[in-house]
């Protein structure tokens, strides 16, 4: 009775280890793939945006005569991305030029539109 208790004992050992060492085998083919396709930007990457982002979004606020409270800053490895809407052209090519002169902006995409009265 000892032998069957003890056989039963070493087999549950055996398949725990077994699924254990299963479940913590090194995926690195497939994290080679993942990394040539890069769905997602890294976590520092996305912090590094929304930083810029913010700057921008500062730098506009502080711009003379802009009125930024329907302005929506968004970037993207250092294309930024205006839209929204403001009162006048005037204003929308001022945001365009602000948001150029930003250290650390490579590009902007003005969809700024004229708000209608």
């Amino acid at each position: 009775m000892k032998s069957v208790a003890f056989l039963k004992t070493l087999t549950a050992v055996a398949c725990v280890t077994v699924a254990c060492s299963v479940y913590a085998q090194d995926n690195s083919a497939a994290s080679g793939a993942a990394d040539t396709t890069m769905a997602a930007p890294p976590a520092s990457a996305k912090k590094v945006d929304r930083k810029l982002g913010y700057t921008v979004r500062k730098a506009l606020s502080k711009a003379q005569g802009l009125d930024v409270k329907d302005i929506t800053v968004r970037s993207r490895s250092g294309a930024v991305t205006l839209t929204g809407t403001v009162p006048d052209q005037g204003q929308i090519d001022q945001a365009g030029q602000v948001a150029q002169g930003v250290a650390g902006v490579k590009s902007v995409s003005n969809k700024l539109s004229v708000k209608q009265q």
